[in-house]
């Protein structure tokens, strides 16, 4: 295995851990791809690969610690779905850019509310019917728009709105978040792969190192609590603000 095999295997390891927290670890492991001369469509297709993996493993942590909520699960799949499909119409009228600039001055109101402290966050099933019915698929609803639009952050915006419209608490909504981020990963890989643009042989080692941080990180998020997925959603969201700020306004 080579030195730079060996690199993206730990750039993928963080990844997994990262976004078995809080989201986010795209923004690790793609740009590493491309540093190490990866095209694009090879980069995002080997991405997915692994990332889907990593969150399946995260995912059954979480289900065998009871940490998903499975009623609101179903009906925030079919939300967030038509979203997506919307998002990616929309993203023929709006330019790119302009949706990238608005995050970024959004970007920070996110933080601010993660540091907050919310105290008494959910951690039992008695939602009210507007919140399982209305709120939580209104929720899935603009962060699938989001990421069907735009993509970059969609599993900590799933955390924050599930958090702060909900009253979830972070761990369950880190949980409950990786159900949507996994049928938005499988499907895009279904389109990757019939296109030929994933890279198996590099992948396979990608995603065992994805699966290892999955599976450390989900159980971190569960012994540990609110404590550390605040603290990673907040590595999250300043990497996604980084990220946007060099991407919209220093390299233009």
């Amino acid at each position: 295995m080579s030195i730079i095999t060996l690199a993206l295997c730990g750039a993928s390891f963080l990844a997994g851990l990262v976004d078995s927290v809080a989201g986010g670890g795209g923004l690790i492991l793609l740009p590493a791809l491309l540093v190490a001369g990866i095209p694009p469509q090879q980069a995002l297709g080997t991405n997915k690969f692994a990332s889907s993996l990593g969150t399946t493993t995260a995912l059954v942590n979480f289900a065998r610690s009871k940490m998903i909520y499975w009623r609101i699960a179903a009906l925030g799949v079919a939300a967030g779905l038509v979203g997506s499909y919307t998002g990616s119409r929309l993203v023929l009228a709006i330019p790119n850019e302009a949706v990238g600039r608005i995050l970024v001055m959004l970007l920070p109101v996110g933080i601010a509310a993660t540091l907050i402290p919310k105290r008494n966050g959910r951690d039992n099933a008695d939602f009210t019917p507007v919140q399982v019915y209305a709120l939580a698929p209104a929720v899935c609803f603009f962060v699938g728009l989001y990421d069907g639009f735009f993509g970059p952050g969609a599993g900590s915006f799933y955390i924050l709105g599930l958090h702060f419209f909900l009253g979830m608490g972070l761990p369950r909504a880190s949980a409950l978040a990786k159900v949507f981020n996994l049928v938005s990963n499988v499907g895009a890989l279904i389109g990757f792969i019939a296109a030929g643009k994933v890279l198996f042989l590099l992948g396979l080692p990608l995603a065992v190192a994805n699966i290892a941080g999955g599976y450390l990180g989900s159980r971190l998020a569960i012994r540990k609590g609110e404590g550390v997925v605040r603290i990673f959603l907040l590595i999250s969201l300043a990497l996604l603000f980084v990220t946007l700020i060099w991407k919209y306004f220093l390299s233009a």
